[in-house]
């Protein structure tokens, strides 16, 4: 017998923003199964425009990503792409987003979704207490960060998921190489990669 769905609409919005750079079927796990175990109304995979801990590396054009990420997301049920930080333009600041989403959806709780790698140096993210102020944290395990502790001060309710031990880098190597993405990136999202000649060698 199926497990029942939470109620949606009972925990408010998660935000799990990234690069993205491609997405692949670890980020939609995490999608998807946060937002079954909180009973969100809606996660919103957020994609960076000019990802400020990633400014000295190479990053796939913003508009390739989102269309990356929308193709990844369609039929997900109450996860959806957001084109939210691209709109607003440079360096891309959860503290930002926050401040948005509150004005376009005043009273909803909102969760920022992280690895436990990632929310171990939430205290180095830009204006990092008003993102402590504006939304609750929610840490998923992610393979070979388990031990990774949250600063002082710092609460997040910790979910385990699917241990899918994908990397966005293996899969732009795999690109490169000419080795196939099956299983690991949805197929929409292959066929976009194939299009646009993204991660090509030499590309």
């Amino acid at each position: 017998m199926a497990e029942a769905e939470p109620e949606a609409g009972a925990g408010g919005v998660g935000l799990f923003g990234g690069t993205f750079d491609p997405p692949h079927v670890g980020h939609l796990a995490v999608a998807a199964n946060v937002r079954w175990a909180l009973g969100l109304e809606e996660v919103l995979v957020v994609v960076a425009n000019e990802p400020w801990q990633k400014a000295h590396l190479p990053v796939s054009p913003a508009g390739d990503r989102l269309a990356m990420v929308e193709a990844a997301v369609d039929g997900v049920a109450g996860v959806s792409a957001s084109a939210l930080e691209i709109e607003r333009g440079g360096r891309s600041y959860t503290a930002d987003t926050l401040a948005e989403l509150d004005r376009r959806r005043p009273g909803r709780a909102l969760h920022v979704i992280l690895g436990s790698d990632a929310a171990a140096g939430l205290d180095s993210w830009e204006r990092a207490e008003a993102v402590r102020e504006r939304a609750s944290i929610v840490v998923v395990t992610r393979p070979g960060a388990e031990g990774a502790q949250l600063p002082p001060g710092w609460r997040a309710q910790h979910l385990e998921v699917p241990r899918l031990d994908v990397s966005s880098t293996d899969l732009r190597e795999r690109v490169a190489a000419g080795r196939p993405l099956d299983g690991l990136v949805p197929g929409p999202v292959v066929a976009l990669i194939r299009e646009r000649g993204l991660y090509a060698a030499g590309g």
